[in-house]
């Protein structure tokens, strides 16, 4: 009998959560539910260093000795992986807090949940790697390659992007307040429903993205490049558009321009251009 009404108990509350239109949805939800993280494993140094050395034959021979690397779960915090070669490494829900991974190669690495706050990435490739639900908060991905990464739901607070290559990730629902993102290329980036209040993206390249429903309060976007970006529902209020090129966007109105700052600089679509003697 108790099982029924823990049941019913759990059915009323999912019913909740996704009545309310202000969360988000993942459909990672299940890979991404730190509530039911798993106790993390603890590796003295010795065992790491033999775990990668058996990685990198796995690498080496394409696959046919050594084995892949599993630090799932592993609390790897603080260790200096710079400049390794750690394609295809698995460190879902690991501990990675201050490590550093400057350099390092992480093609098509599950980070998924991973936990790397204050992390060093720059320079790092991350190529096609998984980072759903990761948390990045204040990490610093300098000049970081993360072309057609998989971001979704990433917490990337204050995280510093400057110059990083993103174009073509999924960025949909990450939450990038107050982070860095100058002259990042962005192209054709999937940031639906992002959170990027106080964000600095500066001559950032974001043609082709989908800003569908993403919240840029307070932004500064100077001198961005929005060609063919879709705006639609895109919160612009305080955001500094000065010297931005908006040709040829999708969904934007002159009401979200009406509440954004630097209008009088920046380049409007055709269908958006204002003109002083009324026309158009």
């Amino acid at each position: 009998m108790q099982s029924i009404h823990l049941k019913e108990a759990n059915a009323k509350e999912y019913d909740r959560r996704m009545a309310e239109p202000d969360e988000p949805r993942s459909p990672f939800a299940a890979s991404i539910d730190f509530s039911a993280r798993p106790p993390l494993r603890v590796f003295a140094l010795e065992e790491v260093e033999q775990i990668l050395a058996a990685h990198r034959l796995y690498l080496e021979t394409g696959r046919r000795e050594g084995r892949r690397a599993n630090f799932a779960s592993a609390d790897l915090s603080g260790i200096d992986f710079s400049k390794l070669d750690l394609r295809r490494i698995k460190m879902d829900r690991a501990a990675l807090r201050g490590a550093d991974l400057r350099g390092a190669n992480l093609q098509r690495a599950n980070l998924i949940g991973a936990v790397l706050e204050q992390a060093r990435l720059d320079n790092a490739d991350l190529s096609g790697a998984r980072l759903s639900g990761a948390n990045l908060v204040s990490a610093s991905l300098e000049n970081a390659r993360l072309v057609h990464a998989q971001m979704e739901f990433a917490l990337m607070v204050k995280a510093i992007c400057r110059g990083a290559l993103l174009s073509e990730a999924d960025m949909s629902g990450v939450i990038l307040d107050g982070a860095v993102l100058t002259r990042a290329e962005l192209r054709s980036a999937n940031l639906r429903g992002a959170a990027m209040t106080d964000a600095r993206l500066d001559e950032a390249d974001l043609r082709g993205a989908r800003l569908g429903g993403a919240c840029l309060v307070g932004a500064s976007l100077r001198g961005a490049d929005l060609c063919g970006a879709y705006l639609r529902l895109a919160r612009l209020d305080g955001a500094d558009l000065s010297g931005a090129n908006l040709d040829g966007t999708e969904g934007l109105t002159q009401a979200q321009l009406d509440r954004a700052q630097g209008i009088a600089r920046m380049t409007l679509s055709e269908n958006l251009r204002r003109s002083e003697d009324g026309k158009g």
